[in-house]
């Protein structure tokens, strides 16, 4: 393995520890995982299929049905969005339209400079105000394409951390 995947591994054979146990553990240890790191990574699926006696084959059909499930590390910033009916009757099919052309990526794609990962929900709860994005763990409502770019422009002038 390299040098990431063995930062990776302990965190990985916590989580599996801790709930492979639990009858329907498949779905609490990929959720947790993706909670700790931020996705599942790929070489995490035999350790899982191993411990839970399933196949490779099982864990990963079960990860790549669920859209919410990543593979990949997201971007530092996660722009969700909404699809839900509200929204799309008050433009949001529009919106995330501008968005994919803004960012250049398509859902479940990351920016080129790995600070935005764009990503789809079908519903943020904030219907009256549609329609609706949730940046990080932000609920925006009323979002034109401007009020995106103005909100986008911010995110990235916001400085890098550097570990």
């Amino acid at each position: 393995m390299t040098a990431v995947n063995q930062q990776l591994l302990p965190v990985v054979t916590d989580v599996i520890a801790g709930l492979k146990h639990k009858p329907g553990a498949l779905l609490p240890i990929l959720h947790e995982i993706q909670n700790r790191l931020g996705y599942i990574p790929p070489e995490s699926v035999s350790l899982i299929a191993e411990s839970l006696n399933q196949s490779r084959a099982d864990i990963h059909g079960v990860i790549s049905f669920y859209h919410q499930f990543r593979s990949t590390a997201p971007g530092r910033h996660t722009v969700e969005v909404c699809r839900a009916e509200a929204c799309q009757s008050m433009g949001s099919r529009q919106l995330e339209a501008h968005a994919k052309a803004t960012l250049g990526v398509d859902y479940h794609g990351t920016t080129s400079d790995q600070n935005i990962t764009l990503e789809e929900v079908y519903c943020l709860g904030n219907c009256a105000c549609s329609p609706s994005i949730r940046i990080n763990d932000e609920i925006v409502g009323r979002v034109t394409p401007e009020k995106f770019d103005q909100l986008i422009d911010g995110l990235r002038s916001q400085k890098l951390e550097v570990n």
